[in-house]
C-alpha cells in the first residue's frame, strides 16, 4: 500500500471525506504553516542558516497533498513521475529546472 492509499484508507475510516474544494483549501493553510514556520525561525529571511520547520507541520502538509490528489483522482505517484520528467527535460534543454512558462 503506497502513501496515497494509506492517508485514503485513514480518510475512509474515520469519515474524513471532502469535496476537492475543501482539501485544496485545507492543502494551502497546511503549506502556509510551514512557510509561517520557516518565516518566524529565520527571522523573516534575516538569518536564513536558522530556518527550521516543524516535521510534524510537513507531515501535516503531506497527508493533506495527498488527501487532495485523492479527492481529485489524481495519482500522486503518476502525478510526481510527471514532474519529474518535466524537470529532466527542462535540464536537458536549458540546463535549468525552473518553469520557463513553456509548459
Amino acid at each position: 500500500m503506497d502513501a496515497q492509499d494509506r492517508v485514503a484508507a485513514f480518510v475512509d475510516e474515520h469519515d474524513m471525506d471532502a469535496d476537492p474544494v475543501y482539501r485544496v483549501l485545507d492543502l494551502a493553510a497546511e503549506v502556509g504553516e510551514i512557510a509561517a514556520d520557516a518565516a518566524k525561525s529565520s527571522e523573516y529571511g534575516g538569518a536564513p542558516e536558522d530556518l527550521t520547520v516543524s516535521e510534524d507541520e510537513l507531515g501535516d502538509a503531506l497527508f493533506s497533498l495527498l488527501a487532495t490528489a485523492d479527492a481529485l483522482d489524481i495519482d500522486a505517484e503518476a502525478a510526481l513521475d510527471e514532474s519529474l520528467a518535466k524537470y529532466e527535460r527542462r535540464l536537458d534543454e536549458s540546463g535549468d529546472a525552473g518553469s520557463d512558462h513553456s509548459e
